[in-house]
């Protein structure tokens, strides 16, 4: 990204910067609302539950993906002892990428309706490279979040998919390797292996079943 700065591209970057603000912020305040709705307030009262972006960015996290491509907003934090389900680890882990699906399909719909109805500030071609990298980025980082190792979202939610034995294989090996494992996978991407390209190629593969119309969206 910071490359665009240096080739004259601030309004682009600007741009990306400020969906990547939106999209962080609301994924992260999908966890803490369904933590509430599962009986924990943990997040509500660390201030967490609004949806400020103040509150949930994290500065060094943000200036990683400028600089490096990959970054972090700051954790929702959570008491599992107050959940009142055995499900709520679930649910309030996937209500972070849930969050980002939501997000991709109102913004990308609300702007084909918006075109459908002529209005004016929708046609410029500044909103319409807003919504495609704001829609992209938050079918990324669903998806990215949805891997299962190491911090991510994933690690919680892969435990309800597999039988005890190979859940508790899974979270053992999870905690001792799993934050090496995702750390390696980085490090390669930043050198230029293609190891997180199926993530870009699935977000762009959903894109098209979000959209009301997708011709009148079509990203070429």
């Amino acid at each position: 990204m910071i490359n665009m700065l240096f080739n004259g591209q601030v309004a682009l970057f600007l741009l990306i910067i400020i969906a990547l603000v939106i999209s962080l912020s609301l994924h992260e305040w999908g966890h803490a609302f369904v933590a509430k709705l599962f009986g924990d307030e943990t997040a509500q009262r660390a201030g967490r539950l609004t949806l400020n972006p103040l509150a949930h960015i994290d500065p060094l996290g943000l200036l990683m993906l400028v600089f490096v491509g990959f970054g972090y907003a700051k954790p929702v934090p959570t008491n599992p002892r107050n959940f009142t389900s055995r499900w709520a680890d679930l649910a309030v882990a996937s209500a972070g990428p849930g969050m980002n699906l939501v997000v991709a399909f109102l913004g990308i719909n609300a702007y084909v309706i918006g075109l459908r109805t002529d209005l004016a500030f929708l046609q410029g071609p500044g909103t319409r490279l807003f919504v495609i990298y704001l829609t992209t980025i938050n079918l990324v980082l669903m998806m990215f979040n949805l891997i299962p190792l190491g911090a991510l979202d994933g690690h919680y939610i892969l435990p309800y998919f597999l039988n005890r034995r190979a859940a508790g294989t899974y979270v053992q090996f999870n905690a001792q390797y799993g934050n090496m494992a995702l750390m390696g996978l980085m490090l390669l991407s930043m050198a230029g292996f293609p190891v997180f390209s199926f993530i870009f190629r699935t977000g762009q593969a959903i894109l098209p079943y979000l959209v009301v119309t997708y011709s009148v969206f079509h990203m070429t």
